[in-house]
């Protein structure tokens, strides 16, 4: 085992890691700066079971339910070798497809299943298809992709299809939200276009090392999902390359995972001590205290749409709001308060009981007026 993965497992306590899904890291790179989660990533650590155990856990983002129909739509659409799908990629990429190789990668020969086996067999199949050595045409189902994030490889699990036809490769994502009347919840189409856009990513790079233009890659998103209240399939398709951009430019700002480990004490553990092997039985013993302590030598920062992509929102917005952060106070009131961290300094800055430091003169100012109005508003503090 290598010294990085001793010290992360090490972090992580004997517990097996939970692998990174494109979900996970959008959720990285949306907040870049945040060291806590990016260590707590690298080492595939349970966040949610971390926030249940502090007392924290957030409500559930999905219901059993959603789930079950995800699945079902899914299935639906790659069934008999993606049938269905490939009849709306005929229509929506305007291309001649008589028919399709389907390679399912998550299936193989060998009893070595493990993720980086199968994206050895994923890269070996793309790169037969680009160099012309494989089917023309050439469908792949559960590949594993990888990317690299603060210094880290990472591998892709995504539940989708990557088209390769007439030289270029369509990365496929399946939602089950329906579009009705052509319309589609922004939020959703937005965590899907991101989530796509770091597949697209995965594959660009795959190409690009192995001496091959990233061309070869569509920077359009087939987005396939139902028509309507039916269980139809639609396909729609979306421009990522603005994504694409954001997510390059996030994940070149993440520190790299061993620089972020010099900065914590040595033997700091996360670790649970569940009192089992077994992951279904398992209860956790550790003192809450000593695991707020140890995830207090890593330095959080919490915004206010942490809730959206990370399971220790709770935690750090109470951590928050008892040092008296401008950062419960909204994303608005973060930037417009600048190099000031805490409530009780913009408060002091406002009302004159404190003097600005040379780079805040114009914040403390702006201040003091917006202070001096709201003093002469009916009701106003005196």
């Amino acid at each position: 085992m290598s010294t990085l993965n001793s010290r992360l497992s090490t972090l992580r306590g004997r517990v097996a890691p939970r692998p990174h899904d494109a979900r996970s890291l959008a959720a990285l790179t949306a907040n870049p700066g945040c060291r806590r989660r990016a260590l707590l990533d690298a080492a595939g650590i349970d966040k949610d079971a971390l926030a249940v155990h502090l007392g924290h856990p957030l409500p559930p983002t999905q219901s059993p339910r959603a789930l079950s129909r995800g699945a079902q739509f899914e299935a639906q659409v790659k069934d008999q070798g993606a049938a269905e799908l490939l009849s709306l990629l005929r229509t929506v990429l305007h291309l001649p497809l008589p028919e399709a190789a389907h390679n399912d990668v998550s299936v193989l020969g060998n009893s070595d299943k493990t993720l980086p086996a199968r994206h050895a067999r994923t890269r070996r199949l793309i790169l037969q298809a680009v160099r012309g050595s494989g089917p023309s045409r050439t469908m792949l189902d559960h590949p594993v992709l990888k990317i690299t994030a603060a210094g880290h490889p990472v591998f892709l699990e995504p539940d989708l299809l990557a088209f390769h036809s007439e030289g270029t490769f369509h990365i496929v994502e399946i939602k089950s939200f329906a579009v009705i009347d052509g319309q589609a919840p922004g939020e959703k189409v937005a965590g899907a276009v991101l989530q796509g856009a770091a597949y697209i990513i995965a594959l660009q790079d795959l190409l690009t090392e192995a001496g091959l233009s990233p061309d070869h890659v569509s920077t359009n998103l087939l987005l396939i999902t139902p028509h309507n209240f039916s269980r139809r399939p639609t396909a729609s398709t979306i421009d990522a390359r603005r994504h694409i951009k954001a997510l390059r430019r996030r994940l070149s700002r993440l520190e790299h995972v061993e620089d972020l480990l010099e900065h914590l004490p040595p033997g700091t553990t996360f670790d649970l001590h569940h009192d089992s092997d077994n992951p279904r039985t398992a209860t956790p013993t550790r003192d809450r205290d000593d695991l707020i302590k140890a995830l207090n030598t890593t330095e959080a920062r919490y915004r206010s749409n942490c809730r959206h992509h990370c399971h220790l929102a709770l935690f750090c917005q109470s951590q928050a709001r008892q040092d008296q952060l401008v950062d419960v106070l909204g994303s608005t009131a973060r930037e417009d308060l600048g190099s000031v961290d805490t409530i009780p300094t913009a408060l002091g800055l406002a009302d004159g009981r404190l003097s600005p430091a040379p780079d805040q003169e114009e914040l403390a100012t702006a201040l003091r007026h917006a202070h001096h109005i709201l003093n002469e508003l009916p009701g106003g503090a005196a």
